[in-house]
Parts: C-alpha cells; structure tokens; sequence
C-alpha cells in the first residue's frame, strides 16, 4: 500500500512541486488547503483534497484523522503557533517536515552551517507580527519548536531551510524580472560591482530535499537546501540571457551612480549585501541530490517565456525608466 503524504499548502509554487516529487516516487498526496485558490491537481489521479484553516485546531485535527498521513509537510507555517500545533497534531506520523527558511539564521557567516550558526531571536511581539521584519525570526522560533517537539515529545519532526526559491510558478516576480530585462533590453543594469551573491534555489531541488529528509533525515534536526553552485548576480544575469537566446551587456552601477535614477541597490531583485551562503553538506550526505543549476535556469526561463513573455506586468524591481536615467549617466562618465 502505498504511503500517504499530507501537504499543508500545496497548490502554489514550491507546493506544486512538492507534490510532483512525492508522486513521482510513489506516495498518495492529499492536500489540505483553505480552498480559496484554484486547485491545479483537482483532476490528478492519486491527489485529494481536504479543506479547512490551518490555524482552527479543529480543522487541523480533522485533517489528521481523515487522511492518517505517513508523511507531513508543512508548507505553510508562518508563525511559532503554527509549528507547535501541528507538532502536537501530527505527534505520531512517520515524519513531520517543516519548511522553515534560510532567514532564520541570525548572524552573518560565509557558510551559514545548521550546527553552527546562531538563529534569529523571537520576541513574543515578532511571534504573532505579519511584517517581512519579522520573519526570519518567527521562522527560527519555528525551528526551535521543531527541536522541543523531537526532544521533549519524541516527535520525529525535522525542518528544511531554504534560500530564496526560483522555478516555475514562482509568483513574485524576483527572477522573472531578470528574465523579461534580457528578453526586452541588450543593456542590463547590475547593482554594485556585479559579485553580489545570494544563494538561491531551483523549487524541484528544495522539493527533492523534503522528500529526501522525510525518508531518511533524523528527529530534531534542520537541513539547508540549496542549488549545489553558486552564481553571482552578473554571471546569472548573463546566463539567463544564455537560456533565453539573447545578447546582453552588463552594466555595473553603485550606489552613487543609481543614485541618478532614485534607485538603491536593494531595489533590484536579488540583491543582498553582505552575502548569503547556505551550507549544504548536511543534506547531501543524505543522498540528496539537486538539480543541476543550468538546467535549472533553462526550465524557469522556459516556463516564463510560454507563460507570460517579456511584455508581462512585474511587481518587483525598478522602473525602467528610472534604469534608463542611470544608463545615461554612466555614458558621460
């Protein structure tokens, strides 16, 4: 009989993918979700649905005694509460996966290591706060619900940590924002020097690395998952241009120069200084295995190039009106 997997969340992005993974590899899926977006696997053979809030505890409950999941993952807690809860709910499955956050860590080493580097504090303000300030820490708090719930309950819950997720079906627009500049432009503004780095992560290589620490990770334990090699902000800039079959010339501007504009660096999408670099040793000596980063590029790329081409409407990065500003300036230096 095959195993059961229950997905709190699961029709959007890195859910969708997740699904794909478990089905792949045998598993009947069950989603549980509020209802309120349209269902991509409503037809799918070996998919069912359950409806209802994840933070009404009755609902949770009655998730649990519908489907009676080997596997939890939970996709979708946001706040410790949500942790604590559904560690409480789900105490006896085979294994409980919580998708925390690489934005847990609380201190600035090259690499942030699961053993090592130090998580966010969670004030009991930033527990129940809704802001992106507050984020990071009530994913750490999290985590540290992870490791009671497996220390003080024998839960044989875990948590996955990744850093900023690209793919297909990515609704933020961070990449494709990158993607439609090639497609539309031959001259491509890059914060700073052009060496920024931020780790990222292809959504079926954070989905493989789920699956992965249900099957084999060990209680009590977190995991980073991230893409195996690193690129810097230029060089994946020119390799989107590379996938989409384009030309381009990056541009280099500090924060002086963009500045003509009334752009900062931080305006444009994956921007970060200092450096965020996860280690992923740990998940891999699980026998976890990530997809390869080029391929990665090519299959986003792809899916946004049929999906929406380069005239699609972005809510993430500047205008490029105000780039076009910046490009003057730097043609009378």
């Amino acid at each position: 009989m095959p195993e059961r997997a229950l997905l709190i969340g699961g029709t959007r992005f890195l859910g969708r993918a997740t699904v794909e993974e478990f089905l792949d590899h045998g598993y009947e899926v069950t989603l549980f979700t509020r209802g309120n977006r349209e269902d991509p696997f409503a037809d799918r053979e070996g998919v069912d649905h359950v409806e209802g809030d994840r933070r009404t505890d009755e609902d949770l409950e009655a998730a649990a005694e519908t489907v009676d999941p080997d596997v939890v993952v939970d996709l979708v807690a946001y706040y410790p509460r949500d942790v604590r809860v559904a560690t409480e709910v789900f105490a006896d499955v085979d294994a409980y996966v919580y998708v925390s956050s690489g934005a847990a860590y609380g201190t600035e080493t090259i690499p942030k290591r699961e053993d090592e580097t130090p998580l966010e504090p969670c004030s009991e303000e930033q527990a129940t706060d809704d802001s992106w300030d507050s984020y990071g820490a009530r994913k750490a708090e999290g985590d540290r619900a992870v490791f009671a719930a497996a220390a003080e309950a024998d839960v044989n819950a875990m948590s996955v940590r990744p850093p900023i997720v690209y793919g297909p079906h990515d609704y933020t627009d961070r990449y494709r924002y990158w993607i439609q500049r090639v497609r539309t432009h031959d001259r491509i503004i890059v914060p700073g020097d052009g060496t920024n780095l931020w780790h990222l992560v292809f959504v079926e290589t954070v989905a493989r690395g789920i699956r992965t620490v249900a099957e084999r990770g060990t209680a009590g334990e977190a995991y980073n998952v991230g893409d195996r090699s690193l690129r810097t902000l230029g060089d994946l800039v020119e390799a989107i241009a590379d996938a989409a079959g384009t030309d381009v010339e990056v541009v280099t501007a500090c924060g002086r120069e963009l500045a003509a504009g009334d752009l900062e660096p931080g305006d444009f999408p994956l921007y970060r200084d200092p450096p965020h670099v996860l280690s992923t040793a740990k998940l891999a000596a699980l026998g976890w295995e990530a997809v390869p980063v080029g391929a990665s590029i090519e299959q986003t790329v792809d899916h946004y190039l049929d999906a929406g081409g380069p005239d699609a409407d972005l809510e993430a990065g500047p205008a490029r009106e105000a780039e076009d500003r910046v490009l003057g300036v730097l043609e009378t230096l």
